[in-house]
């Protein structure tokens, strides 16, 4: 229980932005990798498939604006400040101080919204994405279903004005994680000890749960502007993308993930996995089985 989830990584907080701190995990040697979590999670989620991906990667996991170790703000009456192009923008200033021009990412829930957006506002910087357990954010809003709302019932408890989600979630921040993770397809079994006792840790922070109402209220708001005016002006992504999801989830349920990604997307490819939501927790070589030969341009 004492050994770290990241054995040979060194930890690094670097400033984005005034007062903004992004903590990042770095290692491995080769072509850069940038690794993004989701809710309510940190970088920790890669532990499983991080000594794989080091071997042919420089990995760089980070924790979101808002998350982990990661500066929360508080929100702007508009919530721009968590929008995910302002936190795209989070990550390519993380890459760019650590000498990566050029990378591919590799993306999870949240994390994947925003390398979406990265992908979008940043073209020249994302060589190839990797996105897990998500359809788009537009499709999913303009689709809710009775089904996807009753399974993702966090998506519409967090978006409620501050700060009534928030005084609710720092009542009691464990049994948050246990119930959001816990009541998934594969209860909580994937989860290492350690990692949930950092899940646990980092949302009970001060400014925490704040930080991940933020990013649900800009989902709902500034990131549909955003998305809508890319469908408008008919922007679509042209790097290669590998779509990932759970076979056992809830996208899976109530979306097509391939079919809304190639209406955005020019070269889409992937599947379902044997698993649940939290793929790199739950599926870790099937997941590396996938996405190493792709992130490697095979």
């Amino acid at each position: 229980m004492n050994e770290p989830l990241f054995t040979g990584f060194r930890t690094l907080t670097l400033d984005v932005d005034k007062h903004i701190g992004i903590r990042a995990v770095v290692g491995g040697n080769g072509p850069p990798l940038l690794l993004l979590h989701g809710h309510p999670q940190t970088h920790a989620i890669w532990h499983k498939v991080a000594p794989a991906l080091c071997e042919r990667f420089t990995v760089v996991a980070c924790d979101l604006r808002g998350y982990g170790d990661s500066s929360k703000p508080a929100g702007t009456d508009d919530h721009l400040n968590y929008s995910k192009r302002v936190m795209a923008g989070d990550m390519l200033q993380v890459m760019k101080q650590l000498g990566f021009e050029r990378f591919s990412v590799m993306a999870h829930d949240r994390g994947a919204r925003v390398a979406h957006r990265l992908a979008a506002d940043h073209p020249e910087a994302v060589e190839r994405a990797v996105l897990l357990d998500i359809a788009p954010t537009l499709a999913m809003y303009e689709q809710t279903s009775d089904a996807f709302a009753r399974a993702y019932w966090h998506w519409f408890f967090l978006i409620q004005p501050a700060p009534l989600p928030e005084r609710l979630i720092e009542a009691d921040p464990a049994a948050y994680v246990h119930d959001v993770m816990g009541r998934r397809s594969a209860g909580l079994a994937p989860f290492d000890p350690r990692a949930l006792d950092e899940y646990k840790r980092c949302l009970a922070l001060p400014g925490t749960a704040h930080g991940i109402c933020e990013d649900y209220r800009a989902a709902a708001s500034i990131d549909l502007e955003h998305d809508r005016a890319d469908r408008d002006a008919g922007h679509r992504l042209k790097m290669p993308l590998m779509v990932l999801w759970g076979e056992h989830g809830v996208v899976h349920r109530c979306f097509e993930p391939l079919e809304e990604w190639r209406r955005l997307a020019n070269h889409v490819s992937g599947e379902a996995l044997p698993c649940g939501h939290y793929i790199p927790e739950e599926a870790p070589a099937a997941l590396l089985a996938k996405a190493l030969p792709f992130l490697s341009g095979e």
